[in-house]
């Protein structure tokens, strides 16, 4: 009794110390901590943007087509970034954008990353030959262009927003399965392993509760560069025609609707793309970020 009230303060304190070990070697990346920041505004945005946005993102203002933004000769106060060919307001439209954009990285990458931890473990586990089954598979998808391969699925399934992020959760799963087997059977050799094995633990305990929480790290690497990799595959095939449909105001369909005016209106193809630069290099950021604070190797003594 004595022995064992005597290690659960210790153990109280166990994860905030781990918290704090993370965010110090976090904060060391400059650049991962400006990327968290400006990821955390297009979260807000995302979460808020009907509510923050000045105007409905379909509205049409047919009085004010093409309008400028506001600092150039034309543009009013009532439309800071100025209108699109239908007089739709360009602020509006980015602001919900940022929502279908995070809602296409969130539910590609917990598609993906489920699926292919799965696989991943199972590869890790199975005999020889069910592992070079999943593994030829994988590499079956790998040798396709990630974007062709996501065309195609797409063309099959029918151009569509739901069916864009089943496409590209498809082509990212090799990804967290080649990455799971191999830290799994890195895992597998350990001593804590061998001695769960010889306690009587069965391959579900042994997959999930011993082994999977000490193969996250580089997981949750990998998730957050397929968040940067949906976003922008999702645009693509926007852009292409075969993702997210007109009037939906996903930054892809809205470079795609102004393309024609690029001479005429540079605002209605320069602010969709800079949202798309500007998210995307600071989930990148992020990701250098986590690798940094979550690989042991890359830590400063």
């Amino acid at each position: 009794m004595d022995d064992a009230l005597s290690v659960e303060p210790e153990t109280a304190v166990e994860r905030p110390g781990q918290l704090r070990e993370f965010w110090f070697y976090f904060r060391e990346n400059r650049g991962a901590v400006i990327g968290l920041y400006i990821f955390a505004v297009f979260a807000f945005l995302a979460l808020f943007g009907p509510w923050v946005a000045p105007h409905d993102a379909t509205e049409q203002f047919r009085a004010a087509t093409l309008q400028p933004p506001v600092w150039q000769d034309g543009g009013t106060w009532e439309f800071i970034l100025g209108t699109d060919p239908l007089g739709r307001d360009m602020l509006s439209r980015l602001i919900v954008g940022a929502r279908y954009s995070f809602f296409v990285g969130v539910v590609v990458v917990s598609i993906a990353a489920s699926g292919g931890i799965l696989m991943g473990l199972i590869a890790g586990f199975a005999p020889k030959w069910l592992d070079s089954i999943i593994m030829r598979i994988m590499d079956v998808i790998l040798a396709f262009p990630s974007l062709l391969l996501a065309l195609v699925l797409v063309a099959i399934l029918g151009p569509s927003l739901t069916n864009a992020m089943i496409a590209i959760a498809i082509v990212l799963q090799p990804h967290y399965v080649r990455l799971t087997r191999a830290s799994v059977l890195s895992e597998r050799q350990k001593d804590y392993v061998t001695s769960a094995r010889v306690v009587g633990a069965g391959y579900f305990r042994l997959m999930f509760v011993t082994v999977l929480p000490n193969c996250l790290a580089p997981i949750i690497v990998q998730a957050a560069l397929s968040f940067s990799t949906a976003i922008l595959d999702a645009a693509a095939l926007g852009f292409l025609g075969m993702g997210a449909q007109p009037p939906t105001p996903e930054w892809g369909t809205m470079l795609a609707e102004a393309r024609e005016f690029i001479l005429r209106a540079w605002w209605v193809v320069t602010f969709p793309g800079l949202a798309i630069l500007v998210t995307v290099l600071a989930i990148n950021l992020m990701g250098d970020g986590l690798r940094d604070a979550l690989d042991p190797k890359l830590k400063r003594s």
